[in-house]
């Protein structure tokens, strides 16, 4: 049974409890759910602000890295003052100023394993923002083993794409359904191959709003849907996905 909301909070959220879809029964699950947000980078970044801002209970924030003077281009979580210190707690130190209301937990090692399992098991869903194909695989299995949906979104150069996986629905693809588990984590790095500021800024802002219709109910979730976006050409398409009968993770 959910609390019901102080005036404080009415006010503060009433801009979303005005959308027919979302009222107060919506908003009182976003303040009573959890989110893994895997990655503070680029798509981590405002994923992890427009959650918090927008009621998100309790954000778990996994991210092993320091920040560095490069990431300041795209990752609006961080700040120049935060150069050197670990990305989950210059993550945190930001989010709290934005939402005190906020529970975090932070994950300042890579997650692997058991540890990812388990980090996973703890919330009720996951947003994937790392940037290599190893973490995303991993990711991948572990929401599948434990029933968690996955909203995963990744970005390079002028290009991005989105997609929601959710082991609850039958017919829902898993990642390793669309993406080879051979690929190469080069590929996927910034660092190696460059990426447009404001492209993380687009997929993950797609991305907290997947996860937010996922938490309070609402929409439609691009599940068995591949959004891309060419920053280069302005477009932007919704390709249909199927699930993999001989999927290696989810197939039968």
């Amino acid at each position: 049974m959910t609390a019901d909301l102080s005036d404080d909070q009415l006010l503060r959220y009433s801009r979303q409890i005005l959308l027919p879809e979302m009222d107060v029964a919506g908003q009182q699950r976003l303040l009573t759910s959890r989110v893994l947000v895997v990655g503070l980078g680029g798509l981590g970044s405002p994923v992890a602000l427009y959650l918090a801002a927008a009621g998100v209970g309790e954000l778990h924030l996994a991210d092993h890295d320091q920040v560095d003077l490069s990431n300041l281009q795209r990752q609006i979580v961080h700040q120049e003052s935060s150069i050197g210190e670990l990305k989950v707690e210059s993550a945190r130190h930001q989010l709290e100023r934005i939402n005190r209301e906020t529970r975090f937990v932070c994950y300042p090692h890579k997650l692997e394993g058991d540890a990812l399992l388990e980090a996973v098991a703890q919330v009720d869903l996951v947003c994937d923002c790392s940037d290599r194909f190893s973490t995303r695989f991993a990711v991948n299995r572990a929401c599948q083993q434990l029933g968690k949906p996955l909203v995963s979104g990744a970005a390079i150069r002028f290009s991005g794409q989105l997609s929601v996986f959710d082991p609850r629905q039958e017919n829902s693809p898993c990642y390793a359904c669309i993406y080879d588990e051979d690929a190469q984590d080069e590929e996927l790095t910034c660092s190696q191959s460059g990426v447009l500021a404001p492209l993380v800024g687009v997929i993950g802002s797609l991305q907290a709003v997947e996860a937010m219709k996922l938490l309070a109910g609402c929409g439609e979730p691009a599940i068995g849907k591949l959004l891309t976006y060419d920053a280069l050409r302005a477009e932007m398409r919704t390709l249909k996905l199927s699930k993999d009968s001989q999927c290696a993770c989810c197939g039968s």
